[in-house]
């Protein structure tokens, strides 16, 4: 996950002064200095960052890649979890996050060597929008250990694109590959999830293993937590568990990212129950027709479903939240939004993650009908976003429709063409609706 000081990359190397010029993993031994960099100007100070020495280091050692695309790491599955759910809330605002395994593979040139990779889509919401988009890019080592390769950042503000900063690849710039998770975490542990100081850096130390945590569905062991350092000097905790790679972030009176649900992780063989079947159609019916009565009637509903069901604790809180805020105020699109995204999570737990993401591209193809009709250019070109991020995760064959409309809508939504992307939002309802 992000919250990460991130700065760009063009001219990196003169932003480290001092010892830190053209520092390397390399030259970074016992001594060498990483300068804090300020989080909000970008500008590097005087003072060193507190790194650990290389004698407590487990990322020293070249690591081979022979099968590098199965990556079974039991605190990094990276390739055991199709999709990963994770809600909270950052800055005062409702935050949720997708992570989702892509189809595919990606090769990626560090040093002498060639190395497969598969590549996740991480998806951040805030207030239900789109905020960050990135696709990193992870091989397992021989030894079990998980290496991150890198990352294609796009930061979004109203609805586009405002900056890449992040975007880092091992083998370009002199950006080595870095250490993600050990094969077999020990407390004391050190390494670098992130090694290009004044672009990205990071560093983890393990502080404990073998825990247990409260997972949605139960108990989870041999969790760990590990202690963040980050380039601006903060840090931070983090928890990592078996079935689902990073785990939680924060804590619930302040900033919190945590898992709400992850599939196969937490999937059930059952059928989809009747009554979470009635809460998403009546979702459905009042994110297309928000009036007090409907917005109750899907309230009614969730209290029935919640009653009836587990639900995880995260998402109980979630759909509390958002549902209190709609039923406030009927026409609060961002608040319409999120129930349904709190709704559709639910459904992972018993359908398969293409059947669900069919689902989110209905939402998003009634949420560009919704924000073109009142002329919100940026959630326009928000929505189309969200559309062409779901249909990113599947290498199955879509209809010919709607890959027509999807461009009509995003040639509109350049435009800002609100008007014209409303037009195609009907129609884009219809091609998903056909969809198999």
């Amino acid at each position: 996950m992000r919250h990460k000081v991130l700065l760009p990359a063009l001219g990196a190397a003169v932003l480290l002064a001092g010892a830190c010029s053209g520092n390397t993993d390399a030259q970074a031994g016992k001594g060498a200095c990483v300068h804090v960099v300020d989080e909000n100007t970008g500008r590097t100070g005087s003072a060193c960052l507190p790194l650990a020495p290389d004698s407590t280091r487990v990322d020293r050692a070249t690591p081979h890649f022979a099968h590098p695309t199965r990556i079974t790491n039991l605190t990094h599955p990276t390739t055991e979890v199709a999709q990963t759910i994770y809600g909270g809330q950052e800055s005062g605002k409702p935050f949720r996050t997708e992570v989702t395994l892509l189809p595919g593979i990606k090769t990626i040139t560090w040093g002498d060597r060639s190395i497969r990779a598969v590549t996740s889509q991480y998806v951040a919401f805030s207030a239900g929008r789109v905020a960050e988009v990135a696709l990193d890019w992870y091989a397992q080592a021989d030894d079990g250990s998980v290496w991150y390769l890198g990352e294609d950042v796009s930061n979004y503000a109203g609805g586009v694109v405002a900056d890449t900063e992040g975007t880092w690849q091992a083998g370009h710039d002199d950006a080595p590959g870095a250490m993600i998770m050990p094969a077999h975490p020990r407390k004391g542990d050190v390494y670098r999830t992130e090694n290009l100081p004044g672009v990205v850096f990071e560093q983890v130390t393990v502080k404990a293993v073998g825990q247990t945590v409260d997972g949605p569905y139960g108990r989870i062991n041999g969790a760990m937590t590990v202690h963040e350092l980050h380039m601006d000097g903060t840090t931070e905790d983090k928890i990592f568990a078996p079935g689902y790679g990073e785990f939680s972030t924060g804590s619930a009176d302040g900033d919190l990212e945590a898992v709400s649900l992850a599939v196969p992780t937490d999937a059930k063989q059952a059928p989809v129950p009747a009554r979470l079947l009635a809460l998403d159609k009546a979702v459905r019916a009042a994110h297309a027709g928000p009036t007090p009565a409907t917005v109750r009637a899907a309230r009614a509903l969730w209290d029935a479903y919640r009653a009836s069901d587990a639900v995880p604790a995260l998402l109980v809180r979630q759909m509390e939240r958002d549902l209190d805020a709609w039923q406030k105020s009927p026409q609060d699109r961002a608040a319409a939004l999120r129930v349904e995204q709190n709704t559709t999570d639910l459904r992972l737990r018993y359908e398969p993650v293409q059947t669900v993401d069919r689902a989110r591209l209905g939402m998003w193809a009634r949420q560009l009908g919704i924000d073109a009709a009142v002329g919100d250019k940026g959630a326009v070109a928000g929505d189309v976003t969200g559309l062409e991020l779901v249909r990113q995760r599947h290498d199955t064959p879509e209809s010919a429709a709607f890959s027509a409309d999807l461009k009509t809508a995003r040639d509109a939504a350049d435009r800002k063409d609100a008007a014209a992307a409303g037009r195609i939002a009907q129609q884009l309802i219809e091609d998903v609706a056909a969809l198999r």
